[in-house]
């Protein structure tokens, strides 16, 4: 049964996309079964896999709105190795239908659940933003991935991340739990970037992930190609790092090795 972890912060800019693409990678080069689902309207992380988000017949859309289940819209990325359920503009406007709707917020964990059984993690990429698609992430998700850069304005953003993660466990999804904190584009040059760390590392503990993501040209450019940065260059440092966090994500949740794959 998946793990579904919603990678998320209401800070746009912080890896956030770059985490659940190369994440994703990571974890099915370690021969996890893997699915990422695009809950972000850009659709950067569907790009980012490969899958050309301007020419999807099916996406996110027509699951959270009923009209197809999760299994008939979920594609293979060929190219980074992983399934994916793909999203584009369209997400916006299923934001718009589900407003009214009894239920609105339970839509992604529903069609999930039906999913749930053939993988071992599934990541959701929440857009930058607390909307209707973000509550969807977020009571569907068994914990929360917060990625971050150690800099004064990301610790205000995370305290408030975490009153928002406070109210969905009371009103929607009681059983959220932190997953980890991720530290994105850390340069330990910068004195700014030690002192952050540290104060994360004793307010949070072990909820601190010790993998950290360095500042890659890798990683940046590998989007444009669309593949993860395991498959553009698998040596660069920025591939090495997620490759990093992918074990000691495995070794946290004490996961053993699938003996095989399950085909969708």
């Amino acid at each position: 049964m998946a793990r579904v972890i919603a990678v998320t912060n209401q800070k746009g800019g912080v890896g956030k996309t770059t985490t659940c693409v190369n994440l994703a990678a990571s974890l099915s080069a370690t021969k996890r079964r893997v699915l990422l689902v695009d809950m972000d309207p850009q659709g950067n992380a569907t790009m980012g896999s490969g899958v050309d988000k301007n020419a999807l017949g099916l996406s996110g859309y027509d699951v959270l709105t009923k009209r197809q289940s999760a299994a008939d819209v979920i594609v293979h990325a060929e190219a980074s190795g992983y399934d994916i359920l793909p999203a584009n503009g369209d997400l916006t406007a299923a934001e718009v239908e589900l407003m009214n709707e009894i239920g609105r917020e339970h839509r992604l964990r529903l069609q999930l659940n039906s999913v749930r059984d053939r993988y071992d993690y599934i990541l959701v990429d929440c857009p930058p933003s607390l909307n209707l698609l973000t509550v969807n992430a977020l009571s569907a998700a068994d914990s929360v991935l917060i990625p971050m850069q150690c800099e004064y304005y990301a610790l205000e953003g995370l305290a408030a991340l975490m009153n928002t993660v406070e109210q969905i466990q009371e009103t929607v999804n009681p059983q959220l739990a932190l997953e980890g904190i991720l530290r994105t584009m850390y340069d330990p040059r910068n004195s700014l970037t030690l002192d952050v760390s540290a104060q994360l590392n004793e307010y949070f503990g072990d909820k601190v992930y010790k993998a950290v993501i360095p500042r890659n040209v890798r990683l940046a450019e590998a989007p444009s190609y669309g593949v993860p940065a395991l498959k553009y260059d698998r040596t660069s440092k920025g591939a090495i790092a997620y490759l990093a966090l992918a074990g000691e994500m495995v070794r946290r949740n004490g996961q053993q090795r699938p003996t095989q794959p399950v085909a969708v």
